[in-house]
């Protein structure tokens, strides 16, 4: 009777009767999971499958002794109270999960239908690739000139700056990658060549890419012209050609735009296109940079169409291309801001536009360097 005064007295503590339900679950836990491990040991021993029931009876079996427990003691626990939550958290209905796929870049040489107002610098410039890519690998179409371009071509679009070399009879790994200034490996390894790295076959006519690769452009251009010379042959450069020596005004070095635009449409200078296009609509005046001596007016060879070149007596000249039509002929001067003929597209070109040289003693130099800020 003492023993069970002294028990009730402790259930009349909370934080009492709380360690007694606590100690007493940790008794009836330990012993009816022994019993179950003792039972599942004996049925894997042999090799007896377990029982469902055994498994499902557990769970509740734990729960009624615990229950009787705490119903024989008359044990109670203080329930806590968590404080409601001031706002609900809710997902915006216009939030959109998706799984983001990576995109590779491509490693097969690829086909392009130029349209109408492209240019290799642009078609570049839309694979991330540098302009002379494109040429290079175009070689049979453009011979290395980005203004014979015309709307349906097809072009080869390689998956990497370098060269795209057709295979000859003769040539090998170690020869062709001198030649072209990149490393044997970098040819070898280039997945879409497919090469047996043990013994590389290479058929003639095969292409293969050729990553970092580089060569020589062949540049078709009209020669500078001074004043002072005897012209050039029109059989040659094409019916524009002036024949005689001339002499007139000259230029301040100074030049303005030829061009009411001041924005670029078509190919920037580089390596293989050695001037700028101006956009200009069809029939847009165009005016001399600066003052000097007309030495070439009319039609020109290697895709220039209709064209003025300008002799500006200090060293400079400047040419203006695929022009409508001319306003001057050969031996006139022109002041600075005459019109001299009529934007267009003729020649090879895929749609109206200015393309506008400046050369410095028979070099050539970026027209950046030569006009006022735009």
């Amino acid at each position: 009777m003492r023993a069970r005064a002294s028990l009730k007295a402790e259930a009349a503590s909370p934080a009492r009767s709380a360690e007694r339900l606590l100690s007493i679950a940790a008794w009836v836990a330990a012993l009816s999971l022994a019993t179950f491990a003792l039972y599942l040991g004996w049925r894997v021993y042999h090799k007896q499958p377990v029982a469902l029931a055994a498994v499902q009876q557990a769970a509740p079996n734990l729960k009624s002794a615990l229950a009787s427990e705490i119903q024989a003691e008359k044990l109670t626990l203080p329930v806590p109270q968590l404080a409601k939550p001031t706002s609900r958290p809710s997902i915006s209905p216009n939030l959109k999960l998706m799984t983001i796929i990576p995109r590779r870049p491509s490693q097969e040489v690829r086909s392009y239908s130029v349209s109408k107002g492209d240019s290799v610098f642009e078609i570049a410039a839309r694979f991330n690739l540098k302009p002379e890519t494109i040429l290079w690998a175009n070689y049979d179409q453009l011979n290395d000139n980005p203004d014979l371009i015309s709307i349906g071509m097809q072009l080869n679009i390689p998956p990497t700056d370098g060269v795209l070399h057709q295979w000859q009879e003769g040539d090998t790994i170690q020869t062709v990658a001198s030649r072209f200034g990149t490393r044997p490996e970098d040819i070898l390894n280039w997945p879409s060549n497919r090469l047996d790295l043990i013994d590389p076959q290479i058929l003639p006519g095969t292409m293969i890419m050729l990553p970092g690769g580089h060569r020589e452009f062949r540049q078709w251009l009209i020669p500078t012209i001074p004043r002072g010379s005897a012209g050039v042959s029109p059989s040659l450069f094409g019916d524009g050609a002036c024949t005689g020596s001339y002499e007139g005004a000259y230029g301040s070095g100074a030049f303005i735009w030829p061009t009411g635009n001041h924005a670029l449409s078509g190919n920037d200078y580089w390596d293989g296109h050695l001037g700028i296009d101006i956009a200009a609509g069809e029939g847009a005046p165009v005016v001399a940079a600066d003052s000097g001596v007309i030495v070439f007016a009319g039609w020109a060879n290697f895709g220039y169409g209709n064209t003025v070149m300008v002799d500006h007596g200090n060293g400079y000249q400047t040419l203006y291309a695929h022009l409508n039509s001319v306003a001057a002929g050969c031996g006139r001067s022109v002041s600075q801001g005459q019109t001299i003929g009529y934007a267009g597209s003729s020649g090879n070109s895929t749609g109206a536009h200015l393309h506008f040289e400046v050369r410095y003693l028979g070099g050539f130099i970026s027209p950046w360097y030569a006009l006022p800020a735009p």
